[in-house]
């Protein structure tokens, strides 16, 4: 199996890393932090919003079984990508919205798909589309947070049945 990474932005990192785990076709996440400044960021250096660090998710996939279009399009489901530098109640350029590109063909995926989403929209979309750069893995207790704790940060899960993406 030949797999591609990708990594996404769209707020605190474990409601991410939940929907993104429940993709057909999804072999792996790390929550994480990338786009910054400082090498080998934690949790706390990001929370202070001064290392340009994002949570992130590392999505790792197989894309003879689902395609990067597929995964933005959980992306831009999954949060606002109207909000400028956080989400709901998340304030911080850490919690900005942002989709890492590993190669051009997803940032040209990229950008026609924000393209089609501004369309939906009244007001502009924030999002970032930006070339990856090195993904730091989070702390270890924030790794696959949702399996032990009972936090919904994003889309309940079933919703990924409705876009035809679940596992």
């Amino acid at each position: 199996m030949k797999t591609e990474k990708a990594a996404f932005a769209a707020g605190c990192f474990w409601g991410v890393e939940q929907l993104f785990d429940g993709v057909r076709g999804v072999v792996s996440t790390r929550a994480g932090y990338t786009g910054g400044h400082f090498d080998k960021p934690t949790y706390a250096d990001v929370c202070r919003d001064a290392t340009g660090h994002a949570e992130a998710v590392e999505v790792e996939y197989d894309p003879a079984k689902v395609k990067f279009e597929e995964l933005l399009k959980l992306f831009w489901e999954m949060h606002d990508p109207t909000q400028d530098d956080g989400q709901g109640p998340d304030i911080g350029s850490q919690y900005r919205s942002a989709i890492f590109c590993h190669t051009d063909a997803q940032r040209k995926a990229a950008e026609k798909s924000l393209a089609e989403e501004q369309k939906k929209h009244e007001d502009k979309i924030v999002t970032q589309i930006v070339k990856a750069k090195e993904f730091w893995p989070a702390e270890g207790y924030h790794q696959k947070y949702y399996l032990s704790h009972a936090v919904a940060c994003h889309l309940p899960v079933s919703a990924l049945k409705k876009m035809g993406l679940a596992k």
